[in-house]
C-alpha cells in the first residue's frame, strides 16, 4: 500500500487529484515548472518540486523518489499514455496509478488497437489500418473506401493530426498536415484512414477493471459538440441512447478492455450515426478523461456515487471493485464545459494574459485550474476550468449550466465563455439533435459591443478621475468650462480590444457619475447613472440596471464583464500609438496569437498570390496557417521556423509587385 502519491500533471486535473487524495488520509506531491511556481495545483498539495518540463519522464520520476512519493498519477496527456513512462515508473520501485504498460502500448496505437479487438467482435470503422501505409497508399485506401474521409494519426488523441477530406484534390495536403502534425504532436507520423461518418456523434463509455479480472462500464458520456476534433460540452447519459443501445455499447467496451487485459480506469470511444443504431470503435483512451465529473454526478454504485480517482487509487493498490454490473445504477443528468482561453470569433485561436478578475459560480462544481493572477500563456494547453451542473432530467443541467456560466466573470483573459452560452441556448443542442459537425455550422460571434457596455465603460472612466471629473477650479473641469455656458461633455473614443477589425466608439458624457447623459457616436443621449459597490460597477441606463465587474491593466486597458460575456476596451490615443510603432500595412502578416513559428514556406524576394500559404504558427497544440492577404513579393520575413512570437509580433511583409518595381 502506498500513503504517498506524485502528480505527474499540471492544472485542473492536478488540483482535482490532490483534493481524492488528501480526502482518503494520503500525502500529495505536485510538480511544477517555473511558469506555473504559484499556480493552484502547487497550493493543492502537500509537496511540490520543482522540474524543468512536465514531459521529461526520467526527471518526473527522480522529483518523486526525492519527495520520497511512493506511487504516481500520471492525470491525461501525454505521460498517462506513455508506456515508457509507465515502467520507468516501476522500475523505479513506485507504483503506476494506471493500466499496464503493455495494455498502454496495444490502445495507444489505433492500429494495433482495432487489431486486439476486432477478434472480440467490436464493430470497427470502415478503412485501411495497416502499419506503415506510405502517401501513395494512403490515397488509394481513400479511393476504395470513398470520400469523405479521416485521416486519424496510429498514435496519441485529443483530435490532433485529425484531417476529414472531402474530395481526393484535397487529400495530399492533408497527408502532409496530418503527417507534421502527428510527428510534432507524438514523435509518430503513421496515419491511418477510415470512412468519415456523416452526422456522427461521439459516444463514449467509461470501464472500471480490477487487476483480479472484474471489469465493469459505468454508462456512456455524449461528447459530440466538438471543434476541430477537440471537445467542448460533454453530458451524461447521451441525449439518444437507450437501454438496449447503452447495454450494447457497454458490453463491447467491456470486451475492448478484456481483449487488451486492461488494469484500471479507461474510456472507450465510439462513433455513431444520428440515431445511435450502428457503432463503430475509435479508440481507447487508458487515462482518465477530462470529462470524467459528468460520469461521476450520475453514476452509482449501490446508491452511492464514485470518485474515478478514487477508484483509481484502490485498484492500483490492488483491491478489487467489490461490485458487479448489477450494482451501477444512472441518476439524472450532468452536463459539463469546457473554459478555454480562446477566442470563438477569430477560429478558437488561443489567447493569453494575466488574469485580472476571476469569480466562480457558487453551488455549482468547478474543476479549475487557475487563480486571479495567473498567467495563461501559449507554453500549456488552453484549458482552464471545467464547469459541471447536474439535475434531474436534461434540460434542467442545461438551465442550471447556463446560470452557472452567467454568474462566471473573467477578466484579463479572452475566453469562449459567452460563446458557450450561446451554444447551450441553440435549439438543436437543447433538443439533443447533436452531432461532430454542428459547432462548425453554427456563425462567427459578432464582436459588436453592446450600448450599455459602452456607457459603463465611459462611466467607469469618469469615476475613476478625481471627484469624477469635476474640481474644484472650473478650468480642470473634465468638459472644459466655457465662459456663459456650460461645461462641455467628456470625450472619449474608445476601441474594442481582440478583435480582428475594430471599430472606434465615440463617447460623450455631460454630468457626473450619479447623474450624467451619454450620447454614443451620432445617437440620441441617453440618461445614465453610475456608482460602485462591494460587487464592482452598478450601472443604470436606458431604464435598466445592470452590474459589471471592472478591471483595468497596466497598459490602460479596461475589461468589464457581465452575464458570462466579458469585453475590453482601449482609448484611442493609446490604440494609435501602439499601431504607430507596430508599423503595420496591407501586406504585413501578424501572429494571430503567441506562439511557435513551425514552418515557413517563403523566402525573401519570393512572389506570393493571395491566399498562399506562408508561415505555420502553433501555440497550445493548435496550428494555424497564415497566407498572404494581397498578390506581391516577400520584401521582409523576420520569422524564423522554431521561433517563439508574440500576438501581433510582425512574421511577412508582402509588398504588391507594382510598389517593388517603382522602387527600383
Amino acid at each position: 500500500m502506498f500513503t504517498s502519491v506524485l502528480i505527474a500533471n499540471r492544472g485542473e486535473i492536478a488540483v482535482r487529484i490532490a483534493a481524492t487524495v488528501r480526502a482518503r488520509g494520503l500525502r500529495s506531491v505536485a510538480v511544477y515548472t517555473d511558469p506555473d511556481a504559484g499556480s493552484p495545483h502547487v497550493a493543492a498539495a502537500d509537496v511540490a518540486v520543482h522540474v524543468d518540463d512536465y514531459l521529461d519522464g526520467a526527471a518526473i520520476v527522480e522529483a518523486g523518489l526525492r519527495a520520497g512519493a511512493q506511487a504516481v498519477h500520471p492525470g491525461y496527456g501525454f505521460l498517462a499514455e506513455n508506456a515508457a513512462f509507465a515502467r520507468a515508473v516501476t522500475d523505479a520501485g513506485l507504483t503506476w496509478i494506471g493500466p499496464p504498460a503493455a495494455a498502454i502500448e496495444t490502445m495507444g496505437d489505433k492500429i494495433s488497437a482495432k487489431a486486439a479487438v476486432a477478434p472480440a467482435g467490436v464493430p470497427l470503422v470502415p478503412g485501411s489500418s495497416e502499419k506503415g501505409l506510405t502517401d501513395a497508399e494512403l490515397a488509394d485506401a481513400a479511393r476504395e473506401v470513398g470520400f469523405p474521409v479521416l485521416l486519424k494519426p496510429s498514435a496519441g488523441g485529443g483530435g490532433k493530426g485529425m484531417h476529414v477530406v472531402e474530395r481526393e484534390a484535397d487529400l495530399a495536403d492533408a497527408i502532409t498536415a496530418a503527417r507534421r502534425e502527428a510527428r510534432g504532436s507524438f514523435g509518430d507520423d503513421t496515419l491511418l484512414l477510415e470512412r468519415y461518418v456523416t452526422d456522427p456523434r461521439h459516444v463514449e463509455i467509461q470501464v472500471l477493471a480490477d487487476a483480479h479480472g472484474a471489469v465493469v462500464h459505468l454508462g456512456e458520456r455524449e461528447c459530440s459538440l466538438q471543434r476541430r476534433h477537440q471537445k467542448v460540452v460533454e453530458e451524461a447519459p447521451s441525449a439518444v441512447l437507450d437501454e438496449k443501445q447503452r447495454d450494447a455499447m457497454g458490453r463491447a467496451a467491456v470486451d475492448a478492455a478484456l481483449a487488451c487485459g486492461y488494469v484500471g480506469a479507461g474510456t472507450v470511444e465510439f462513433v455513431t450515426d444520428a440515431d445511435a443504431s450502428e457503432f463503430y470503435f475509435l479508440e481507447m483512451n487508458t487515462r482518465l478523461q477530462v470529462e470524467h465529473p459528468v460520469t461521476e454526478e450520475v453514476v452509482r454504485v449501490r446508491g452511492q456515487r464514485i470518485d474515478l480517482v478514487g477508484e483509481q487509487l484502490r485498484i492500483a493498490a490492488g483491491e478489487p471493485l467489490g461490485y458487479d454490473q448489477d450494482d451501477v445504477t444512472l441518476s439524472g443528468h450532468a452536463v459539463e464545459v469546457r473554459l478555454y482561453a480562446e477566442d470563438p470569433a477569430r477560429g478558437f485561436l488561443p489567447t493569453g494574459g494575466r488574469i485580472l478578475a476571476l469569480e466562480w459560480p457558487g453551488n455549482t462544481r468547478v474543476d479549475a485550474g487557475v487563480a486571479a493572477g495567473s498567467e495563461v500563456g501559449s507554453s500549456y494547453d488552453p484549458m482552464l476550468a471545467k464547469i459541471i451542473a447536474s439535475g434531474p432530467d436534461r434540460l434542467v443541467a442545461l438551465d442550471r449550466l447556463d446560470a452557472a456560466l452567467a454568474g462566471t466573470t473573467v477578466l484579463g483573459v479572452g475566453t469562449n465563455l459567452a460563446w458557450l452560452r450561446g451554444l447551450l441556448a441553440d435549439a438543436d443542442v437543447r433538443a439533443g439533435r447533436l452531432d461532430t459537425g454542428l459547432i462548425g455550422r453554427r456563425p462567427t460571434p459578432d464582436q459588436t459591443v453592446p450600448a450599455d457596455v459602452v456607457v459603463a465603460a465611459a462611466l467607469d472612466g469618469l469615476l475613476r478621475l478625481p471627484d469624477g471629473g469635476e474640481t474644484g477650479d472650473p478650468f480642470d473641469r473634465l468638459g472644459g468650462w466655457r465662459l456663459g455656458g456650460e461645461p462641455a461633455p467628456a470625450r472619449w473614443t474608445l476601441v474594442p480590444v481582440g478583435v480582428e477589425r475594430p471599430e472606434p466608439i465615440d463617447v460623450a458624457v455631460r454630468g457626473r457619475p450619479e447623474d450624467a447623459t451619454v450620447t454614443i457616436a451620432d445617437g440620441e443621449p441617453r440618461p445614465a447613472s453610475a456608482r460602485r459597490d462591494a460587487a464592482g460597477l452598478v450601472v443604470t441606463v436606458d431604464g435598466l440596471t445592470r452590474h459589471y465587474r471592472t478591471a483595468t491593466r497596466a497598459d490602460g486597458v479596461t475589461w468589464l464583464g457581465r452575464d458570462g460575456a466579458a469585453w475590453a476596451l482601449r482609448e484611442r490615443e493609446r490604440l494609435a500609438a501602439a499601431r504607430t510603432a507596430g508599423g503595420a500595412g496591407d501586406g504585413a502578416v501578424t501572429s494571430p496569437m503567441p506562439g511557435t513559428v513551425t514552418v515557413v514556406e517563403v523566402e525573401p524576394g519570393q512572389h506570393v498570390e493571395a491566399g498562399q500559404r506562408l508561415v505555420v504558427v502553433e501555440a497550445m497544440k493548435m496550428e494555424h496557417v497564415l497566407t498572404a492577404p494581397i498578390a506581391g513579393v516577400v520584401t521582409e520575413l523576420p520569422a524564423q521556423a522554431g521561433a517563439t512570437v508574440a500576438l501581433d509580433a510582425p512574421l511577412v511583409t508582402v509588398t504588391p509587385q507594382s510598389d517593388t518595381e517603382a522602387g527600383e
